[in-house]
């Protein structure tokens, strides 16, 4: 991964899925809702793959946007068939991200944000968020405790509220999250797949539209 520039980091926007066409064109998945600006002519993306892949280390260079049934298609620049193309499936993109930025969507923040909160539950520090996973269905904070590390759904049910300026995620976790449970207390299957498969209504936009920052390297 190429060095970011002091004072920025990056963000993964978007990820290649499909060969489309025989021209060299790939679907693209977005995670980002400012696709217009993001992908124009000449917009140069950073390339997250397997370190095995041809592509590794390398950026490439956004010739064209187009949408086909909703469905967005890019053609890069040396990508000319679908042959090329196909090596280029499941890569992530990335590009620069200037860490003054702040998100204009509500109840939205930058990866960077979130690293470092102090989460408070009932006025009590319980850990620290030392990592943000990034799901289709959901964001997943890592929190630090004292003993040992607890994997957070990010949604409104359990995080009730985020406040950067003071350094504090406030959580109302269901019981047994952050503490040990006899056997015959543990929560039943359905009860964790409320928080593994929120509603689209239930999930804060944690890290949300171009919020999967990516710490500099």
């Amino acid at each position: 991964m190429a060095a970011a520039q002091a004072g920025k980091s990056q963000l993964r926007i978007g990820r290649l899925t499909k060969a489309h066409g025989l021209k060299g064109g790939i679907k693209v998945e977005m995670f980002t809702d400012d696709p217009d600006g993001r992908f124009t002519p000449g917009a140069v993306f950073t390339l997250q793959v397997p370190d095995s892949s041809a592509w590794h280390n390398k950026t490439i260079e956004l010739i064209e946007l187009k949408w086909y049934n909703s469905h967005a298609v890019a053609f890069f620049k040396d990508v000319p068939d679908r042959s090329v193309a196909e090596t280029l499936i499941k890569a992530i993109l990335w590009v620069d991200h200037d860490l003054a930025e702040v998100p204009e969507e509500e109840d939205a923040w930058f990866d960077h944000q979130l690293l470092g909160l102090s989460v408070m539950r009932d006025g009590v520090k319980v850990g620290s968020v030392t990592a943000i996973d990034h799901f289709p269905a959901q964001d997943l904070l890592t929190v630090k405790t004292e003993t040992g590390d607890v994997l957070v759904p990010f949604v409104k049910a359990i995080v009730s509220a985020v406040d950067v300026k003071a350094g504090t995620l406030t959580v109302t976790p269901p019981v047994g999250l952050f503490e040990e449970l006899p056997d015959d207390e543990q929560p039943g299957a359905e009860k964790l797949v409320e928080y593994i498969e929120p509603s689209d209504d239930d999930a804060p936009s944690a890290a949300a539209s171009d919020s999967d920052e990516k710490p500099a390297t």
